[in-house]
């Protein structure tokens, strides 16, 4: 059992929180309440950023202190929407969401998993007709391991993980979700994720 934050409660946070408690971690979701996100990361182990990529850094640089030491799990991706909601472009061309939280939180371990998928699949990715992949991206491997530990308890085979390295492997996953409004507007809104098939 570990102590889980979820920042963020909307359909992504929503959704795994309840895996996760499901799961039998003891997880706090934070609401938008003042003071509540700096109270569920301050008892916590590991953080799931969850927040709207776009702002994310600017909201957990402002948690620092509650973030020292801990896990911080990164599953957004900052864009700049188009007029119908998808995602147009990359906030942070150059560099990644990933890469910007672990400059700003150097104290905190950053992982970078889950953003190559819709949001249904993070937590049920059997349901696929064929294997996804979730992609790690961070320094520490250690807090890749409790990471891949917790991919686990979501229903991620281990074969199904593949470690990039450093968090400047985030740029490229990152980047896949440009792909995202393509395949939503080809497709419609059915589940899908990024895959490596050897």
């Amino acid at each position: 059992m570990t102590m889980i934050a979820v920042l963020g409660n909307g359909r992504v946070g929503g959704g795994l929180a309840l895996a996760l408690t499901r799961a039998g971690h003891e997880v706090t979701v934070a609401d938008r309440s003042p003071g509540s996100a700096a109270d569920a990361a301050r008892t916590a182990r590991v953080v799931i950023n969850a927040t709207p990529g776009a702002r994310s850094v600017e909201r957990l640089a402002a948690l620092r202190e509650e973030l020292r030491g801990k896990i911080l799990v990164d599953v957004s991706n900052a864009t700049v929407d188009g007029p119908d909601g998808l995602p147009a472009e990359l906030l942070h061309p150059g560099s990644s969401l990933a890469e910007l939280l672990q400059e700003a939180l150097p104290d905190t371990r950053v992982v970078k998993t889950l953003n190559t998928m819709l949001h249904t699949v993070m937590t049920a990715p059997a349901a696929l007709s064929q294997t996804p992949t979730a992609f790690l991206s961070g320094q520490d491997p250690q807090a890749k391991e409790v990471v891949r530990g917790l991919l686990a308890d979501l229903g991620w085979q281990r074969e199904w993980v593949t470690d990039l390295g450093g968090i400047e492997t985030a740029r490229a996953t990152e980047a896949a979700v440009l792909f995202v409004p393509h395949v939503i507007r080809s497709s419609g809104f059915a589940p899908f994720a990024v895959s490596i098939t050897r």
